[in-house]
């Protein structure tokens, strides 16, 4: 029989035993928050899931046009449409991630105040929901791939190491928004902007190359920088480089903001359900 109704139970003054091992005992709320968003988010529309791809294509046809058209930015020897998207999945991963992680703990309040379970799950489920949106987004990459009849080459086995650190960087943030979006509503109008900001400091749209060696080490404290960076470096081979010291200084970033985050949220989770 499934353990998935147990979630349903009351349990009153259990914040605080045997927390990480609830996070596996209550797995299957992970699957059924996340295939439920799934079908809230695209149900009524017109071409459905096909919104995942359409976005990010869209977003890419214009940066191409901007920085690779008109403003002649360097494409690190590949096709400037793979450069850009090979950039927009993670970012959009990233930006995905943050919107529906900082409101999952708000738009679930009735199941907050009603049932225990771990509040982690809440913001994680909503990053799960993120990467089936990244992994549907990456049929236009392979797409591209095959219309420039782009190859990549042996670093694409490191694809799934730099994956884990978007994750990191995801859920990292995804913690400290969601819980300060509970202690102070403001931040549901801070938000977009964060991710708006984001998209033009973050080497998206051109390569992070053509930043100042000076300047690299200060430009890479942004963590998607390394994210970014990285995701070309496995995907796009041959010339794209990746800047290790910076790299490096974005791995230590992403490490710290998923520690604090999980601290933070789990320093006011007990509040919650008061709260909202």
């Amino acid at each position: 029989m499934s353990s998935f109704p147990q979630f349903l139970s009351i349990e009153s003054g259990r914040a605080d035993r045997q927390y990480w091992r609830d996070l596996w005992r209550y797995r299957e709320l992970f699957y059924f928050l996340a295939w439920r968003d799934i079908l809230v988010r695209y149900k009524q529309t017109s071409i459905g899931v096909a919104w995942a791809l359409l976005r990010p294509f869209l977003t890419m046809v214009v940066f191409t046009v901007v920085f690779g058209t008109l403003a002649k930015l360097p494409t690190q020897g590949v096709p400037y449409p793979i450069l850009v998207f090979a950039a927009m999945l993670p970012w959009q991963f990233f930006a995905n991630s943050l919107s529906e992680s900082s409101n999952s703990l708000i738009s679930n309040a009735n199941l907050l105040s009603k049932v225990y379970f771990p509040r982690l799950v809440l913001p994680t489920s909503a990053v799960i929901v993120s990467f089936i949106d990244f992994m549907i987004s990456g049929i236009i990459l392979l797409g591209l791939m095959a219309w420039y009849h782009f190859m990549p080459s042996w670093r694409i086995i490191t694809l799934p190491f730099f994956i884990l650190v978007a994750f990191g960087a995801a859920m990292g943030a995804g913690f400290w928004l969601s819980a300060l979006n509970v202690k102070y509503r403001d931040f549901r109008y801070v938000v977009p902007f964060i991710i708006q900001f984001g998209l033009y400091i973050s080497p998206v749209g051109f390569s992070s190359s053509i930043v100042p060696e000076q300047w690299r080490w200060l430009y890479c404290l942004n963590p998607m920088v390394g994210v970014i960076d990285g995701f070309r470096w496995a995907i796009l081979g041959g010339d794209a480089q990746l800047y290790w010291p910076g790299f490096s200084l974005s791995i230590v970033f992403v490490s710290l903001l998923l520690i604090t985050g999980v601290r933070y949220f789990r320093a006011y989770e007990r509040s919650f359900a008061d709260v909202i």
